[in-house]
């Protein structure tokens, strides 16, 4: 007889039992969660099909690590690099070669990575909140890749559409992004609100409502109010990042069991989209007025 069978014959049934328990409790609670987000973020003819297929693996690693990043690159500008204060943008920030800047539009990786950089301790929370509120839920369900490529388009498009509509101001923060996500699911919100409870639908979009609001607002305060402790950051990413979450991500969120590349919306949206996109580069090498 050789060890494993032994080791079988040694094993208490009662330990075996008690694993089986704490297996059953975990996919118990991990179906509640399912549960708890197909409400949440799909309509009610999609939740079975969601249901049927739906684990935590993999985990939502994209949101999870572009948040650590950019908290980690906050930091290191707001206790390693000259900072008076955590609260508003100093020259630690705006020398970053990450920020974008009118006048470093030829550094090309400025339009993307602006989005690791924030204004102050403000910034950084609230996108970070927004992000992983909506953003976890959003990547249980619709996984990794479809996320990113609703969170970039937005970053991509927020940093263009300053370019063109606020050419002469610098541009930081993931707002681009965080309201790429808002923005696709606030289409889906509002196109599948019967089939979303209308309570509940209505209740997600005040929520939607108050804080974009409250972000659009601080967004505008400083940058036409505050006073001129530093640079003045434009807010048109957040328009544009929304728009782009109203397109692409309502395409993206809006079939989460079909394939993207078989759907005619999704190159509508992407054909638009990369229009823009080339517009806004013709614009910026031969008529801005940032040149």
């Amino acid at each position: 007889m050789n060890d494993i069978e032994l080791e079988r014959m040694n094993t208490d049934p009662s330990d075996e039992q008690q694993n089986n328990e704490r297996k059953s409790r975990a996919c118990t609670n991990c179906d509640k969660l399912h549960k708890s987000i197909s409400k949440w973020i799909l309509p009610e003819n999609a939740r079975g099909t969601y249901l049927e297929r739906a684990n935590c693996i993999p985990p939502p690693l994209f949101i999870i690590f572009i948040s650590i990043t950019e908290l980690a690159v906050f930091i290191y500008y707001a206790v390693w690099k000259p900072q008076k204060q955590w609260i508003t943008l100093d020259s630690g920030v705006w020398d970053s070669p990450f920020i974008y800047r009118p006048d470093k539009r030829e550094e090309a990786w400025r339009f993307i990575s602006y989005m690791l950089v924030h204004a102050g301790i403000q910034h950084i929370l609230g996108n970070l909140f927004l992000q992983l509120f909506l953003g976890i839920p959003l990547e249980m369900v619709h996984k990794g890749h479809r996320v990113g490529l609703v969170y970039l388009a937005g970053v991509i498009g927020g940093s263009l559409a300053s370019s063109i509509f606020d050419p002469r101001h610098a541009l930081v923060g993931a707002s681009g992004g965080v309201y790429a996500l808002i923005g696709g699911y606030f289409m889906n919100v509002l196109l599948n609100f019967k089939e979303m409870i209308p309570l509940f639908g209505i209740f997600r979009l005040l929520i939607i409502v108050t804080i974009v609001g409250t972000d659009m607002g601080f967004a505008l305060y400083r940058r036409f109010i505050a006073p001129m402790n530093g640079p003045q950051v434009s807010f048109v990413a957040h328009i544009a990042g929304g728009l782009a979450g109203m397109s692409i991500g309502y395409v993206v969120f809006s079939c989460f069991d079909q394939n993207l590349i078989k759907d005619p919306r999704f190159w509508i949206a992407i054909v638009a989209y990369l229009v823009c996109v080339v517009f806004a580069v013709f614009f910026n090498i031969f008529l801005s007025p940032a040149n």
